[in-house]
């Protein structure tokens, strides 16, 4: 399936159930930035990224290329969205201060997107990518139950993105690792499943998914919820 169209019929469930990004992570990424940067902010998806991002920055430029995901942005004065893609943002070159990819640059050409991140930003660009934190029982048992179901190998793609990244960049990035949980009700649960493109949406394959995934809410919840751990990685 091509990247661009992945999320089209998955958009709602994505803007709903989605992680945000906590103020460590802002931190870590911004570091010794001022609050005036313009941020290219580059497969921003249902724009969860580029509202934190505006939060501290003067300017966003959301780059997304999926009409249905950029359609369930919330108007942000201070956020411009644009179509365009990791290889071709369409911005000129040096014309922002941070180029940055949330939870995105797996689904770029990673050589190409590396090329023009560095091309259009003058100070920095950078990546943010959380994953489960397996350490965790549900975490890991949620784990399990996704690379069950999976339809591709996305997740392995996604691990392996960190680490392709930081090879490109060099000495020019360091790592942070920042903790978080993100609590859901049964619900957000299954909004979350829903969320994730390589995971069955319809048919019998996505019916025992979600049956498997109430099983598993029932096992582990306590107070109406579950927390699922995680680690933001920022680069």
């Amino acid at each position: 399936m091509n990247p661009k169209d992945r999320f089209g019929d998955r958009a709602d469930a994505y803007a709903a159930n989605r992680p945000g990004y906590p103020e460590a992570v802002l931190d870590a990424l911004l570091y010794e930035m001022p609050p005036e940067i313009v941020v290219a902010d580059v497969g921003a998806g249902t724009g969860i990224s580029s509202e934190a991002l505006a939060a501290n920055a003067a300017r966003v430029i959301a780059i997304e290329p999926n009409a249905a995901m950029r359609a369930k942005a919330s108007p942000n004065k201070k956020i411009e969205w644009r179509d365009g893609t990791g290889e071709r943002t369409g911005l000129d070159a040096k014309s922002v201060d941070l180029a940055v990819a949330f939870q995105a640059f797996h689904w770029f050409d990673a050589d190409a997107a590396f090329a023009e991140f560095t091309r259009i930003a003058r100070v920095r660009i950078g990546l943010v990518q959380y994953e489960r934190d397996e350490r965790y029982p549900f975490a890991r048992a949620y784990g399990d139950l996704v690379r069950e179901y999976a339809t591709d190998d996305t997740e392995g793609v996604r691990l392996r993105t960190l680490d392709t990244f930081a090879s490109l960049a060099g000495d020019r990035l360091e790592r942070s690792t920042i903790a978080a949980d993100q609590r859901l009700g049964l619900d957000g649960l299954t909004g979350r499943i829903d969320s994730a493109s390589y995971l069955p949406k319809e048919g019998e394959r996505a019916a025992q998914l979600r049956e498997r995934a109430r099983a598993l809410f029932e096992q582990f919840e306590q107070d109406g919820t579950v927390v699922l751990a995680m680690t933001y990685h920022v680069l």
